[in-house]
């Protein structure tokens, strides 16, 4: 399945829809003896669920996709269910994953910019692109990319992989962070590196990029020598780091991440 983003919905055209519904960080999803699957316009229809504030995303082939809410005293049954995205990373598919991501993105955006945040007034949809205008003092606001680096270091056979107190599961990742206003993307890795586990860097380079809607961020990843220095982690984001080669990996990410890819890239390179 190919999805192909747009930003005008279809006038005039009778096509299926899907509704990629939100509550916060939480999808609706139909549970179907263990599988999960994203409601169509008929299966909403069938059980009276009306979404609100809808956005247009684009064609699924030859479905129209749409992110929503709904009405804030709405209730769900079963089979319905509220899921947190981050759980559905490896149940719904990877297309349906990332267009659920881009919904997320722009539902939170929409949510956090309905009134101006230079004079307070109600703001609009800016009908020729995607932003929101203030209909009195004339700001406009373009949903809201957050760019961070995430870096695997390398060290002879080794790569260095650290447990973050922030993840939701006992694994390790390769490190990342935001990158501050001022900085390029490379000053932002050795930053990063030297701030949280104190080490410095060299050869840095490009490795690729994806986004993560978490709710706005956009990961944009490298692959990094180790220079110098002895890890010793920050204690404020981390809980611990160690250098693993590829036969001793510890629980690493799930597949779809950037963090998976470029841990697998490192494994092999070592084969």
């Amino acid at each position: 399945m190919d999805f192909v983003p747009a930003f005008s919905a279809p006038v005039g055209e009778d096509r299926p829809i899907l509704w990629f519904i939100f509550e916060k960080n939480k999808l609706l999803i139909i549970r179907d003896n263990g599988t999960c699957a994203i409601p169509d316009a008929e299966d909403l229809a069938a059980r009276g669920i009306t979404p609100i504030r809808r956005i247009f995303l684009g064609f699924l082939e030859e479905k129209a996709c749409y992110a929503a809410e709904l009405e804030a005293d709405a209730t769900v049954a079963e089979p319905y269910a509220w899921m947190n995205l981050h759980a559905l990373m490896n149940t719904i598919g990877d297309e349906l994953f990332w267009i659920a991501g881009r919904a997320n993105h722009l539902m939170d955006w929409d949510r956090s910019h309905r009134f101006c945040g230079r004079c307070s007034q109600p703001t609009e949809d800016k009908p020729d692109e995607r932003a929101k205008v203030c209909p009195s003092c004339g700001l406009v606001n373009y949903p809201r990319l957050s760019p961070a680096v995430i870096v695997a270091i390398l060290k002879d056979d080794q790569i260095l992989l650290a447990r973050n107190k922030r993840f939701r599961g006992p694994f390790y990742s390769v490190l990342a962070g935001f990158v501050e206003p001022g900085e390029t993307l490379e000053q932002c890795v050795q930053r990063e590196i030297r701030e949280e586990v104190s080490i410095e860097v060299k050869n840095i380079r490009y490795f690729g990029s994806q986004p993560w809607p978490f709710p706005n961020s956009l990961m944009v990843g490298f692959v990094a020598d180790y220079a110098a220095g002895e890890v010793q982690v920050d204690n404020a984001e981390l809980m611990e780091a160690h250098w693993f080669s590829a036969h001793t990996l510890p629980k690493i990410p799930p597949r779809i991440s950037i963090a998976r890819q470029l841990i697998e890239w490192f494994v092999e390179k070592q084969s």
